[in-house]
């Protein structure tokens, strides 16, 4: 039932301005306000403090279907799990109930501050600062390749507060978008998820209560590791619905498409790519749906399981997408057809939340 609501309304409401929004690289406002009004902005929420209640694979299940028609799109839902799963997992109760409730509502997106222009596979190499004044601190520095940065009014933010202590010195904080001292870097100009803005954000001489610190001094870098074991499988999530629209359309097409007066659809050669196709999107999906169980249950081996639903299920978008292209000959190439989007948006999905190669690290060090 989850499925079929969502995927009418992301078909009727999303998908229309999905090439649009890509070829003016604009926010995709129309899918914003459609799921707020249909409460699936956010869905991940905690009915306690106003949201929607949903489990893991039910947020699974609606982030793949906006990515089904639209990437740039499915980071609403997403993006606002991984910006504020910090404060639901290590956060103050106060916390929860000031930031959860508004986002809960539509009135503001959460963003993640982990990434700078020297940390990013690396992330314990940041250099963010965060220094106690009183009962305040002060952050310092710059993040780099924040998604919906500008759009968000919230912000997670890793700031180091022990250089001595590396990753273990690291603390988290939630920052607003009004506070004085914080600014945006432009848009940058993307090969896809193009209606998604990633900007850099600046702090200077942001001075927050210490109230807004998520969890004990020192614990963030653990909280910023543990959000991802979570998060990964929503990416997974967006590169399987990006997948899944590109062999729905390019079966659809390869039907239609004559040549050598029959359709394309009957040569064998066509049938074994879409049928490896399918094949590959279906494992993809049982391994995600599987992680994300196990992100509900808090399972032992979540961390090698997300990290393997996230680079399975994105190098599957890779190869399904660039295959779509291929399926619909040179008018896969052009922007008529949607598929040259999806591969162009297919290709993030194995590099952020920890590049592919990353993903195979952390699967080596945690094999079950």
């Amino acid at each position: 039932m989850l499925r079929d609501a969502v995927r009418a309304l992301a078909e009727a409401k999303i998908a229309p301005h999905a090439a649009a929004v890509d070829e003016e690289a604009r926010f995709p406002r129309e899918a914003l306000a459609a799921l707020t009004a249909n409460d699936l902005h956010a869905v991940h929420v905690p009915e306690s403090y106003g949201g929607a209640g949903a489990d893991a694979l039910a947020t699974v299940i609606v982030i793949e279907e906006v990515a089904r028609v639209c990437a740039s799109s499915s980071l609403i839902p997403a993006v606002n799990k991984l910006g504020s799963l910090p404060v639901i997992l290590s956060g103050s109760e106060e916390l929860k109930k000031k930031y959860l409730g508004p986002l809960a509502k539509g009135d503001a997106m959460f963003s993640y501050c982990l990434s700078e222009p020297d940390a990013g596979s690396d992330a314990a190499g940041m250099k963010t600062k965060a220094v106690r004044d009183g009962d305040f601190y002060v952050l310092d520095g710059v993040k780099r390749w924040i998604t919906n940065a500008g759009e968000s009014e919230y912000y997670t933010v890793m700031a180091v507060t022990d250089p001595v202590k590396r990753s273990k010195g690291i603390s988290a904080f939630v920052v607003e978008k009004s506070d004085e001292g914080v600014s945006f870097g432009a848009p940058e100009k993307k090969l896809g998820i193009k209606g998604s803005p990633t900007r850099e954000v600046y702090l200077d001489n942001v001075r927050i209560p210490a109230d807004r610190m998520i969890g004990e001094e020192g614990t963030g870098f653990a909280t910023a590791m543990k959000t991802l074991d979570h998060t990964r499988i929503t990416i997974a999530a967006q590169a399987l619905g990006i997948a899944q629209g590109a062999l729905d359309y390019a079966k659809g097409y390869v039907r239609e498409r004559k040549q050598f007066g029959k359709p394309v659809a009957d040569f064998q050669g066509i049938q074994f790519m879409l049928a490896d196709m399918a094949m590959k999107i279906e494992a993809a999906r049982q391994l995600t749906y599987a992680a994300a169980a196990k992100s509900e249950r808090g399972d032992a081996d979540l961390t090698f399981q997300g990290a393997a639903a996230k680079c399975f299920a994105s190098d599957v978008a890779m190869e399904v997408t660039t295959d779509a292209v291929q399926l619909l000959g040179g008018y896969g190439y052009t922007r008529d057809y949607p598929v040259e989007r999806m591969m162009r948006d297919a290709k993030i999905t194995q590099i952020y939340e920890g590049t592919n190669q990353v993903q195979r690290i952390v699967m080596a060090r945690n094999l079950p």
